[in-house]
């Protein structure tokens, strides 16, 4: 039996990609009870599956066929969640829809994944992260007006406005739960939680304080002291003086406090000053750098790449990367002081303890 926060909260996980597995693996992750349901084809143990699908057993089932939709009903009888990332229409096309399975078990929470969401004009239409984020905006935004923008991973879109979001309407559903005794419907969209992620961006734009002149935008990349400079040996460095004695103790120690006398803000000169900082940083290797600007705790740090990330000093201070199944990985986040998360266990093998988790769940 678990201990973390979500101890024994059941959760029926229908396999998708992306932040659909990701949010299960998070509530795994809190001590939650989760059976994925796979189909006959599964999905493959190796690369991102064996991180996302990690911490709870599999059952393979054929939606296609009355009896196994028959126990994928009852075991939905049984959960407190369910998850699911199909179109929309999918789910009840299979009699497995929130309609059916909220009447047998009136306190389901109904957890729906989707791009573009239940309704709306592009509700049956095909995307992806970078179609998401171009929708509300925040691909624009990333861009820096001369080449076409590029899609930072599928960071901002599956997993902080898709998977993120929808674990935060499962908790706080969860929560509503205790009082009312009901369950409820979560329709969350990548585009609802991307858009809403774009709340401060949209307020500064409101206000005037971001622009879409590249040039002039301070957090993409335009202000010479939040962006990245490469170094001599071909190695990254990441510059983020923003407040102002920060941007003090920086341009003093590279030297260029002739441009002290500017306001800091001011676009007027930062390409100078970044042209400047990028012939600096060209000149000495990365590890000279940061031997000269960490110490002034200037929000300066390296660039580092994910195998040398793993290995950084404070990764290995804090237990960041854990090894689960042979591979190394994130471990559980966030830390609760008191029922703190931990991983269950590698990826199951499709068909792998579903059936025993289901009979401990009383569904034979």
């Amino acid at each position: 039996m678990t201990s973390g926060p979500l101890a024994g909260v059941r959760v029926l996980e229908f396999a998708s990609i992306g932040p659909g597995p990701f949010c299960a693996m998070l509530l795994s992750d809190m001590g939650a009870d989760v059976v994925r349901v796979d189909r006959p084809s599964g999905v493959a143990g190796t690369g991102p599956n064996a991180v996302l699908q990690r911490g709870r057993p599999s059952i393979v089932l054929d939606l296609k066929q009355a009896g196994d939709c028959a126990l994928a009903a009852r075991a939905a009888a049984q959960a407190d969640v369910l998850i699911e990332g199909n179109r929309p229409g999918v789910m009840e096309r299979l009699w497995l829809g929130p309609a059916p399975l909220m009447e047998a078990n009136p306190a389901l929470i109904y957890a729906r994944m989707t791009g573009y969401g239940q309704t709306g004009p592009l509700a049956h239409a095909a995307g992806h992260d970078i179609n998401y984020l171009g929708l509300v905006g925040a691909l624009d935004a990333i861009g820096d007006g001369e080449t076409p923008p590029r899609a930072p991973l599928n960071l901002l879109g599956d997993f902080g406005g898709g998977a993120l979001y929808l674990a935060f309407g499962i908790a706080a559903a969860l929560f509503e739960r205790t009082r009312s005794g009901r369950g409820q419907i979560i329709d969350a969209a990548i585009v609802d939680g991307s858009a809403s992620l774009m709340g401060m961006a949209m307020g500064a734009f409101a206000t005037g304080s971001l622009g879409r002149q590249r040039e002039a935008n301070l957090l993409s990349g335009a202000a010479p002291f939040y962006r990245c400079y490469i170094c001599a040996d071909g190695q990254h460095i990441a510059v983020g003086a923003l407040e102002p004695q920060f941007y003090a103790r920086f341009i003093a120690a590279m030297e260029v406090q002739a441009f002290a006398h500017y306001e800091q803000r001011d676009p007027v000169f930062w390409p100078e000053l970044s042209a400047l900082l990028e012939q600096k940083f060209a000149s000495r290797p990365r590890a000279e750098w940061l031997a000269l600007l960490e110490p002034l705790d200037a929000c300066v740090s390296a660039v580092l790449p994910i195998e040398d990330s793993i290995a950084d000093p404070h990764a290995a201070a804090r237990q960041m990367f854990i090894e689960v199944g042979g591979m190394r990985q994130p471990a559980p986040a966030p830390r609760l002081s008191r029922t703190p998360g931990a991983v269950q266990g590698p990826m199951a093998k499709p068909d792998e303890g579903g059936r025993d988790a289901l009979a401990r769940w009383g569904v034979s």
